[in-house]
């Protein structure tokens, strides 16, 4: 097998790991193509392929997400993880741990662990690493891996919910909230979301967005049925999408161009969390991307 070859056989698993440390398609992407030009440039022959390049994407996401916080901590509302439609990464025997590793809430948790945590947290907990390996690939000793292991583990578990919705009901209860978002029925939303539930927008100072989260059943379920509405007769679209592993949808302007992504979020058998992604920076990945501004002006006009 060619270098090419094992590359390429390696890079769903590449991808995932690169996408989990740094919630960015891009700069996953761009992670494993430094993983690549590495390996190219590389004169030996690693005992391990599989091995070698995690260490290297590892590695490379590390240093790229220290540099990411930092503009993160400048970015103008609320920061969301780009949003991913499908990982590349199949292992049908653990699709739903992956699933969970790679939702929108549990890419928001890791932003509260050091770049190594997060590092340690993704190659141990959700890819099965051993702890040498993990020690190889972040540059650090076993034992202050596995320190760093029970750090993360603590902060994941002390933020996850703990009656989070089964994904049959999951699926069922997104299907009912489209239902109701495309006829516009308050009454209908507001029984599927939870008391305080919240509305919630990333449009990163370059589309518009909420001016603060909505938050409250009755005024989330307004503010939906006021809305989409009127979108959908400047005919904008969507179509319900598994998100980041959860029931969402992607908005479409008329052309087809890519407007914004939703994701739901569920506790105790009822939507807790909606997540909308506007910023056009992290929509380009899934296609030629609306004009999120023009839009704006034409709905405020359309009664």
């Amino acid at each position: 097998m060619t270098r090419t070859e094992e590359f390429e056989e390696l890079r769903p698993l590449l991808f995932s790991i690169a996408y989990r440390i740094l919630g960015s398609v891009s700069e996953a992407e761009d992670a494993v193509q430094e993983t690549w030009l590495r390996y190219e440039a590389s004169t030996t022959e690693p005992r391990s392929v599989k091995a070698y390049l995690s260490t290297a994407v590892t590695r490379v996401s590390i240093n790229v997400l220290r540099s990411a916080r930092v503009r993160r901590e400048a970015y103008v509302g609320p920061w969301f993880p780009e949003p991913l439609l499908d990982d590349p990464y199949e292992d049908p025997e653990r699709a739903a741990e992956l699933a969970d590793s790679v939702s929108m809430a549990a890419l928001l948790l890791l932003e509260r662990l050091s770049p190594l945590e997060r590092a340690v947290f993704v190659l141990r907990e959700v890819f099965d690493f051993g702890f040498p390996e993990v020690a190889e690939a972040v540059g650090r000793s076993e034992a202050a891996c596995r320190q760093l292991a029970v750090r993360a583990r603590r902060h994941m578990t002390e933020g996850r919910p703990r009656f989070e919705a089964d994904r049959k009901e999951r699926e069922e209860l997104a299907a009912r909230f489209f239902d109701a978002l495309r006829e516009g029925d308050v009454l209908g939303l507001q029984d599927l979301l939870a008391a305080e539930a919240s509305l919630v927008g990333d449009g990163g100072g370059k589309a518009p967005q909420l001016a603060r989260s909505v938050v409250g059943a009755e005024n989330v379920a307004r503010l939906l049925a006021a809305v989409f509405p009127r979108m959908a007769r400047a005919a904008i679209t969507f179509e319900p999408h598994e998100v980041n592993g959860a029931p969402g949808a992607i908005f479409r302007d008329r052309d087809g161009k890519v407007l914004h992504a939703m994701v739901l979020e569920f506790l105790d058998g009822r939507i807790e969390t909606i997540r909308t992604v506007i910023n056009p920076d992290k929509l380009a990945h899934l296609g030629p991307v609306a004009d999120a501004w023009e839009i704006h002006r034409e709905v405020r006009e359309t009664r």
